[in-house]
């Protein structure tokens, strides 16, 4: 599924230039979270993703060009690689001076930050249901040749290029063509689709037997009234 920058690590200079260290003031050594983040896609570890895309140890996903790819990489895998990198570079211009070490309040998410895949897939998932929940019964002709239309698109503009890859491959797969002739024939299909997803995620599938009560009518204990 968005993300900040910030010193995981904040040093303070010695007081005054030139001054002495007390010897009670230690220096604290480079920890891990000091070393820069490897992007090597032939590290031990990496997989090779649909696209030429590569996801490493780290959770990091490097797009076909080696750099990494926010919209296929979740955002605590993101925040973490941003503070490693803020780290390093830190550590390296302040280390010869620094004596003390504080660690900062974690600063709150920001919500206008461009998405990562979770929040992605989120936000296009309720997309998708809601296109589902609103098509018509019957479609005629046209809608069906719109929504097909429509798909084909979506699952080559996706921004995850990985999990556009995999998408096309799933929806080339014999079995899985959408479903276009109602709303019933549609909302079924995207809950599939989904759950397929869900599946390679490792997150619990949805009853698509409640579809509806989830995406158009609300469920019906009557706690979306």
């Amino acid at each position: 599924m968005p993300s900040s920058s910030s010193l995981d690590r904040l040093f303070a200079s010695a007081a005054g230039t030139g001054s002495v260290p007390s010897s009670s003031t230690k220096s604290t050594p480079p920890d891990s979270e000091s070393s820069p983040p490897n992007y090597d896609p032939n590290q031990p570890g990496a997989i090779a993703l649909p696209g030429g895309y590569t996801k490493l140890p780290s959770g990091i996903v490097l797009d076909a060009s080696g750099k990494p790819c926010k919209q296929c990489t979740s955002g605590s895998a993101w925040r973490d690689m941003m503070r490693k990198t803020t780290t390093s570079r830190s550590t390296a211009a302040l280390a010869a001076t620094a004596t003390t070490t504080a660690t900062p309040p974690p600063s709150p998410e920001p919500t206008d930050c461009p998405p990562d895949v979770e929040e992605l897939g989120r936000s296009t998932w309720t997309l998708l249901h809601s296109i589902a929940a609103t098509y018509p019964t019957p479609a005629p002709p046209s809608m069906q040749a719109t929504m097909r239309s429509f798909l084909a698109t979506f699952s080559q503009l996706y921004p995850c290029g990985a999990c556009a890859e995999d998408f096309q491959a799933w929806l080339r797969q014999p079995g899985n063509e959408p479903r276009v002739g109602s709303q019933d024939e549609l909302g079924g299909w995207m809950c599939e689709a989904h759950n397929v997803v869900n599946v390679k995620l490792g997150k619990p599938t949805f009853d698509c037997a409640l579809w509806k009560q989830r995406w158009r009518d609300g469920w019906a204990d009557g706690r979306c009234d």
